[in-house]
Formats: structure tokens, C-alpha cells, sequence
């Protein structure tokens, strides 16, 4: 049996990508995106400047790189723009003042904000391993806390960016909003 002519494959339309729009958006708006992830005009400049990205990995090994680039100052800048992580709304008063007195004994030590990636950590371990993580690390030195703040400051813009370019295209009004960087709470949007 003879078939006849087949019918030319069909393909879905291209739909550009959250990198796609990030790589061809202009500069200055592109070190927009990014100053929400990575909270340093210097560094999120860095990163905009070597645009085009071909994907995702290379983005983030850019960024890695940026971060073990960062001077002391442009790393305290850094530091200065995170928030204090989020506790859960039905949290005791009492983990509140436990967190607020260790944020207290840490920020006088190290003068900068306590950071800490938290990854996939269910929300009842959260503030364990917050207070865990501030009394641990209130052993180091100021240049060995230098060095731990820089990596979870890296982890936590990892994670930020892959959100960001896994969700919506980053100009669209659906797009994560500040509230929703928290390093503290999972990613929902970024």
C-alpha cells in the first residue's frame, strides 16, 4: 500500500521566555529585575552588562561569579538591603523575642542583617533553624561570618533568579512582587 503525501509536522507557536524578555529588555530595566533579586546595584549592573544569557545555568553561574567578586563594602551593601526573615502568623510572642534578642546580638556583632537560606524548610522548622543559624554562627570571626553571609547571600539570589525567570515574564504585572522575595517563606511566583 502506497501512503501519500504526509502532512507537514505541526509546531506550537514560539512564546518568548521570562529569560527571553530579561535578555532583551533595556538595560537599565534589566538591572531593575535583578536589584530585586540580588539587592546591590553593582552587582545586579554586572550581571546585566554581560547580556544575552543562553539559559538559565549560565545566568546563574554568572551571578555565582559576580557574588566571589563582590569588595567588602559592595557585599555590606548587599547585606544591608535583606530583610529580616519572616516568622509564621500563629508564631509565640516568645520566638519573637528569642529571634529579635539573637538578630540583636548578631547585628551588634557583625553590622549587618542576619541572612540564611532556607530552601525547602517546612515552615514549622523555620524559626529553629533561624535561632539555630544565628547562635551557631555568632561563633565565627567577622572575616569567617564575611565569608558565610557571602555564600548564603549567593544561595539566596540562586534561588531568587531561577524563580524569577521560571515564572512570568518579569514585565508583566503578574510577575513577583517584593513580598514575595522573601529568602524566608518558599517560592510561590519567584
Amino acid at each position: 500500500m502506497t501512503r501519500g503525501p504526509t502532512l507537514p509536522a505541526h509546531r506550537l507557536p514560539y512564546l518568548p521566555t521570562p529569560l527571553d524578555a530579561f535578555n532583551a529588555a533595556p538595560a537599565d530595566e534589566a538591572g531593575a529585575m535583578l536589584q530585586r533579586c540580588l539587592r546591590n546595584p553593582r552587582w545586579s549592573g554586572r550581571i546585566a552588562e554581560h547580556r544575552p544569557y543562553p539559559d538559565l545555568d549560565a545566568l546563574l553561574a554568572a551571578a555565582d561569579e559576580a557574588t566571589y567578586d563582590l569588595p567588602a563594602a559592595e557585599l555590606s551593601g548587599a547585606l544591608a538591603g535583606e530583610p529580616l526573615p519572616e516568622l509564621p502568623e500563629d508564631t509565640y510572642q516568645a520566638a519573637h523575642m528569642a529571634l529579635s534578642a539573637a538578630h540583636a546580638a548578631y547585628e551588634a556583632k557583625f553590622g549587618h542583617t542576619f541572612v540564611i537560606f532556607l530552601g525547602d524548610t517546612p515552615e514549622y522548622e523555620v524559626i529553629d533553624r533561624i535561632l539555630e543559624g544565628i547562635r551557631s554562627r555568632l561563633a565565627n570571626d567577622p572575616e569567617e561570618e564575611r565569608v558565610r553571609a557571602a555564600e548564603e547571600l549567593r544561595r539566596l539570589a540562586r534561588h531568587r533568579l531561577a524563580a524569577f525567570l521560571a515564572g512570568p515574564a518579569p514585565h508583566s504585572p503578574a510577575g513577583p512582587t517584593s513580598g514575595a522575595t522573601s529568602h524566608n517563606t518558599p517560592a510561590s511566583g519567584i
